[in-house]
C-alpha cells in the first residue's frame, strides 16, 4: 500500500480546515466547496485504504518525532480492520454533515468557521483512528474536545450555547486529567507509547500497574464517551447546530473512548477489577439514560440520553471481553444515529420547534416532511433492534456477547483467556442490556407516536397555516421547567427542506437498513475484525427481539389510554396549530399531551426528566464550593493582599511628603540643621 494515502485521509481535512478559515470570509463562495470537497475526497480514501488493506491484516508505520529521555513519540500509522471500518463510518457521517450543514446553516454569516471547525474535527477523528502512538492519539483527542467547545457554543449569543459548551468542555477536560497520567503509566510500564509495544507488553504481561492504568484510563473514556459519572455534558450540548449533534453523536468524540477501550482491550483484560467497573459503569448510564429519554419533551435530548444508552451498550460489549460486538454496535449505532440527528433537524426545521408536545399538535407533520418521516422510523426500528436492520444484529451481538461472559465463556477472541472476563461483569451487563431494550423500544416508540401520530396528525394544513402556527397565541402544553436546548432558527416553516437537507437521510437509511445483513451474511466482517462469530444465538436473539416487542406495546398501550383520557376529559386547544415556543427560550407552559412516558414512568417521570438529579448533586457538592473558594480568593487578594500593597505604596508616598517639607532651598536652614546634627553627635559621643 502507498503510504501516502492513509497519511491524506486525516491531513485533507485538516488542510481544508485551514483553507476555509484564510478564504471563507472574503469569497464566502469558496466556503462551502472547501468543506466539503476535502472531507469527501477524505472519505474516499479511507475506503480505498480499507480495501487495500483488506482482511486479516495490519499496516505498521512511523517515524520518530522527538526524543523525550524515556519513551520516544512517533508519528505513526496502525491500522487494520477496526481503524479501516471505523474511519468509513467517520468518512461517510461528515459528508453528510458537511453537506447538510450548507442548507442548514445557509442564512449563518459564521459558517465558515463553523465549516472549518467540522473539517477539523473530522481530521482529529482520523488521527484518533489511525494513530499507532498514544500521544499522538491524545493529540487528536485533545483537537476533538476543542471542537466540540466551539462548536456547541457557535450560538454563543445564547446563554444556553455558552453554559452547554463550558460545561462540555470541563466535564471532558476532568475525565482527560487520570486518562494522561494513565497514557504515561502505560508508556512507563511497556517502554513505548507505539500502541503495537503496548499489546505485545500486555500480552507478555510486563504492565506493571494493569489495574491503576486501565481506572485511569477509563476516566478519560467516561469523560469523552458520556459514561456515569461523566455523563451529564451530553444533553445539555443541544444547544448546538443540530448538525454538529449528528457528527460528536455518531462518529467522532463519543466514539473516541470506546475505540480506545478497543484498542486497548488487552490491556483490560489483565484486570478482572477494571473489567467489573466498567460493567457496573456501563450498566448504570444504560439504565438511567433510558429512563431519562422516556421523559424528555426535547427531541433533541431524547436522541442525546439515548446516544448516552446505546454507548452503555458498546462499554458492556467491552465489559464482557468483545471488542468485535462493541465496535459492531458502535458502527451500526453511528449510521441510525446520524440519521437520526439529520432527520430531527428536517422535523424541527419544519416544525419550528424542538419540544415534541408542540409537535404533537400540529396536524399534517408527518406529510410535510415524508423523508423525514420514513428516515426517522427507519432509523429508530434499528434503535429498537428490531430484524432486519443493523442495530438487531449489532445488539443482539451484544446481548451474546454479555451471555457467554456471564457462563464463563466470555468471547475475547485470542485476546486473552476467557476467564480474565469475571461472570459477574458478564450478569451485570446482560441483566442491563436487556431492561434497557425494554426502556429503548419504549421511548423509541413515543418519540415516534408524538412526534408524527398525534391525533392532530390527520389534517394536512396549507402554508399559510404552518406559517401561522408561530404566531398564534393559545397557549403551549408543556410542563413549566422541563429541560430544554434551543438552538437559533430562523427557518421560514412555510419553506420545504432543501435537497441537501434530504437525501443525506436516504444515504444513511442505505447502511442502516442493510449493514448487519451484509456484514454477517457472508462473514467479512468478523473476518475484518478478530475473526469471532458475530451471529447472534437463538436465546438472545428471541429475549431481545421479545422485550423490545413489549416495549413498543407498552408504549403504545398507554399512548392510546393516555389520547383517551385526553379526548374524553379535556378538549383540544383551539386555534388548530397551537403556540409553538420560539427557539430562543424555555417552553412556557403546563403538561405535555398524551405523553404515555407519564403513565410507564408513574412517580419516577418528574426525577428522569430532570435527569435523578445529578446535575443538581454536581452544583451542590463541586460547582457552589468552587464558586465560593473563589469568591474567597477574590476577597482575599482585593481587602487582603492589594491592601498591603496599597499600604506600602501609601507609606513610602507619606515618607516623601514628609523629606518634602525639609526641602525649603533655604542655605541658612540648611547649615542650621547641620550644626544641630553636629552638636546633637557631639553629646551622644562625649555620654
Amino acid at each position: 500500500m502507498n503510504l501516502a494515502l492513509p497519511v491524506l485521509v486525516p491531513a485533507l481535512p485538516a488542510l481544508g480546515a485551514a483553507a476555509t478559515l484564510a478564504v471563507g470570509r472574503k469569497a464566502p463562495g469558496l466556503a462551502r466547496p472547501l468543506a466539503i470537497v476535502p472531507v469527501a475526497v477524505a472519505a474516499v480514501l479511507a475506503l480505498v485504504v480499507a480495501l487495500q488493506l483488506g482482511t486479516g491484516r495490519t499496516l505498521d508505520a512511523g517515524t520518530r518525532l522527538t526524543p523525550t529521555g524515556g519513551p520516544d513519540i512517533t508519528l505513526g500509522l496502525h491500522l487494520d480492520g477496526f481503524s479501516s471500518l471505523i474511519s468509513v463510518l467517520v468518512g461517510l457521517v461528515a459528508t453528510c454533515v458537511q453537506v447538510y450543514s450548507t442548507a442548514y446553516l445557509k442564512e449563518d454569516p459564521r459558517y465558515p468557521s463553523y465549516a472549518a471547525l467540522v473539517s477539523l474535527f473530522t481530521a482529529a477523528m482520523f488521527l484518533v483512528v489511525y494513530s499507532g502512538d498514544l500521544i499522538v492519539l491524545l493529540v487528536g483527542w485533545e483537537v476533538m474536545g476543542l471542537c466540540s467547545y466551539f462548536l456547541i457554543g457557535h450560538h454563543w449569543e445564547t446563554a444556553d450555547a455558552r453554559s452547554a459548551s463550558l460545561k462540555a468542555f470541563l466535564v471532558t477536560k476532568l475525565g482527560d486529567v487520570p486518562f494522561l497520567f494513565g497514557i504515561f503509566l502505560l508508556g512507563a510500564d511497556a517502554g513505548s507509547f507505539r500502541v503495537p509495544d503496548v499489546l505485545a507488553a500486555a500480552t507478555e504481561g510486563r504492565l506493571g500497574h494493569p489495574t491503576l492504568t486501565a481506572l485511569l484510563l477509563l476516566a478519560g473514556v467516561a469523560g469523552k464517551s458520556a459514561q456515569f459519572p461523566l455523563h451529564t455534558w451530553l444533553p445539555d450540548a443541544m444547544a448546538g447546530p443540530t448538525p454538529v449533534s449528528a457528527l460528536i453523536h455518531a462518529a467522532t468524540m463519543v466514539a473516541a473512548g470506546i475505540y480506545l477501550v478497543a484498542r486497548l482491550l488487552p490491556v483490560f483484560l489483565l484486570s478482572g477489577a477494571a473489567l467489573v467497573v466498567l460493567a457496573v459503569m456501563a450498566a448504570v448510564t444504560m439504565i438511567g439514560s433510558a429512563l431519562c429519554a422516556l421523559a424528555q419533551d426535547d427531541l433533541k435530548r431524547v436522541l442525546a440520553y439515548s446516544t448516552v444508552g446505546q454507548l452503555g451498550y458498546m462499554a458492556g460489549a467491552l465489559a464482557s471481553g468483545d471488542r468485535e460486538a462493541s465496535v459492531f454496535h458502535l458502527v451500526s449505532h453511528g449510521a441510525f444515529k446520524a440519521l437520526l440527528f439529520l432527520a430531527a433537524g428536517v422535523v424541527i426545521h419544519a416544525a419550528h420547534t424542538n419540544s415534541i408536545s408542540a409537535m404533537s399538535r400540529m396536524p399534517g407533520l408527518r406529510k410535510r416532511v415524508p423523508d423525514a418521516y420514513w428516515t426517522t422510523g427507519i432509523a429508530l426500528v434499528a434503535l429498537v433492534g428490531l430484524p432486519p436492520f443493523s442495530g438487531f444484529f449489532s445488539k443482539e451481538a451484544v446481548l451474546t456477547a454479555a451471555e457467554h461472559a456471564a457462563n464463563g465463556e466470555a468471547l475475547t477472541n485470542g485476546l486473552g483467556p476467557a476467564s480474565a472476563v469475571p461472570q459477574a461483569a458478564g450478569w451485570i451487563v446482560l441483566i442491563s442490556a436487556g431492561l434497557t431494550a425494554l426502556l429503548t423500544a419504549a421511548y423509541a416508540t413515543r418519540l415516534f407516536l408524538l412526534a408524527f401520530h398525534s391525533p392532530a396528525g390527520a389534517a394536512v394544513p396549507t402554508a399559510a397555516a404552518a406559517k401561522a402556527r408561530v404566531q398564534a397565541l393559545a397557549p403551549a402544553d408543556h410542563e413549566a421547567g422541563a429541560p430544554y436546548s434551543p438552538e437559533l432558527d430562523e427557518a421560514d416553516p412555510a419553506t420545504a427542506e432543501p435537497p441537501a437537507m434530504r437525501w443525506p437521510l436516504w444515504v444513511l437509511a442505505v447502511p442502516t437498513m442493510g449493514f448487519g445483513i451484509v456484514g454477517l451474511r457472508s462473514d467479512w466482517l468478523p473476518a475484518l475484525l478478530d475473526g469471532g462469530s458475530l451471529r447472534p444465538s437463538a436465546v438472545t436473539a428471541v429475549t431481545g427481539t421479545g422485550l423490545a416487542a413489549v416495549g413498543v406495546i407498552a408504549a403504545y398501550g398507554a399512548w392510546r389510554s393516555a389520547t383517551a383520557r385526553l379526548g374524553t376529559g379535556r378538549p383540544a386547544p383551539a386555534g388548530g396549530w397551537g403556540r409553538v415556543p420560539e427557539q430562543g427560550g424555555a417552553p412556557a407552559a403546563e403538561v405535555i399531551v398524551a405523553d404515555p412516558g407519564r403513565t410507564l414512568l408513574g412517580p419516577l417521570f418528574g426525577p428522569a426528566r430532570h435527569g435523578f438529579g445529578v446535575d443538581r448533586l454536581y452544583h451542590a457538592l463541586f460547582v457552589r464550593p468552587v464558586g465560593a473558594a473563589a469568591k474567597l480568593v477574590r476577597f482575599l487578594d482585593r481587602e487582603v493582599v492589594e491592601t498591603y500593597v496599597r499600604g506600602s505604596g501609601a507609606g513610602a508616598n507619606l515618607l516623601g511628603r514628609a523629606v518634602r517639607l525639609a526641602q525649603t532651598g533655604n542655605a541658612q536652614t540648611y547649615l542650621s540643621a547641620l550644626l544641630a546634627g553636629v552638636v546633637l553627635l557631639a553629646v551622644l559621643v562625649a555620654v
